[in-house]
């Protein structure tokens, strides 16, 4: 395993995401292992060259970064220009596939291993990675395990945690997926389970409504108010169930290093969004062996947890060092 960097704050280190909550978790879970307070940047429209960008000067007032670490397509245009604009080049690295137009633009940049193509072995500062970067980590969360455990299952037994996002571009929440997603968790507590269920702000409403209408004092779900309990729910769980339309929440479950079994969803139309994340699941399961297929058990298995967002900071804090010695770009 790569050491962690150490956070400096003698840096300036800056992400560039776009509103979407996984892109800025991304970025925040690389730029957390190099400074203690990264600046973030939040886009929303593609970078227009020909119109006046007032944030753009308004940004570079003071301290200008040394650093850019980027997700997301409507990032990358803004990255570059925020680059172009600094007194000195920082090195840019950007976390997804990139444009072609911008491939030999970035320093480095780190692609997914279900969107890795062959065309990209010959680019030396494209490299690929296991899932997504993200912030939660094995250590933090055998740290938060025993208090997570005492607080949602004080007399012991097994816990599941079960991680719910929403219909995307690839999958449906229709009427049989949450029948068969609410009969899961309402067999599970009859079994003896304790249950905890975090559903996301893509949720459905049925979905919600359907849950609490179990009533099963085993079920423990979040009623989205106060603080969020997502990180404990993942602590205390000896195995997880993670419905397939989020890679985020199923590279976050791994840190666990508890078993992660992901959920089938009903599928829209064949497309290249069915196909990238059917890809994903495949290579998380078949080909790495960290994921299992939900088939109605949980059973025990073993894998050592993927630490991308460290293993890149390491790299990215090397490529930095490289070039502060000028020998590297």
């Amino acid at each position: 395993m790569d050491r962690a960097p150490t956070p400096r704050a003698d840096i300036e280190v800056w992400t560039v995401s776009e509103t979407k909550a996984g892109t800025l978790t991304q970025c925040l879970g690389v730029a957390d292992f190099l400074h203690p307070s990264p600046r973030v940047v939040t886009v929303r429209k593609p970078y227009a060259w020909w119109k006046p960008q007032a944030y753009l000067r308004d940004l570079l007032i003071g301290r200008q970064p040394d650093l850019i670490v980027s997700c997301g397509g409507i990032a990358q245009s803004h990255t570059l220009a925020i680059a172009d604009l600094c007194r000195r080049r920082p090195l840019t690295v950007h976390l997804a596939g990139l444009k072609p137009e911008y491939e030999d633009r970035y320093d480095l940049a780190f692609v997914s291993r279900h969107d890795w193509t062959e065309a990209r072995e010959a680019k030396a500062h494209i490299q690929p990675m296991i899932g997504v970067p993200h912030r939660v980590h094995p250590s933090e969360m055998e740290a938060r395990r025993p208090p997570a455990r005492a607080r949602f299952a004080p007399g012991g037994g097994n816990v599941a945690t079960v991680l719910v996002g929403g219909p995307n571009k690839a999958y449906l929440y229709d009427e049989p997926t949450i029948g068969r997603l609410a009969e899961t968790i309402r067999g599970l507590a009859e079994t003896g389970w304790t249950v905890l269920v975090s559903t996301s702000r893509r949720s459905p409403p049925a979905l919600q409504e359907r849950l609490f209408s179990i009533g099963d004092e085993r079920i423990v779900i979040w009623d989205r108010t106060g603080e969020n309990p997502f990180r404990d729910y993942l602590a205390a769980a000896d195995a997880l169930i993670v419905t397939k339309d989020s890679v985020t929440m199923t590279c976050e479950a791994l840190a666990t290093g508890r078993p992660v079994y992901g959920f089938d969803l009903a599928h829209r139309p064949p497309g290249p969004y069915l196909d990238k994340f059917e890809r994903f699941h495949a290579d998380m399961s078949e080909t790495l062996g960290l994921t299992r297929r939900f088939e109605g058990v949980l059973a025990p298995y073993s894998y050592d947890p993927p630490q991308e967002s460290r293993r890149i900071a390491a790299m990215v804090e090397a490529r930095l060092a490289r070039r502060n010695e000028g020998t590297g770009r």
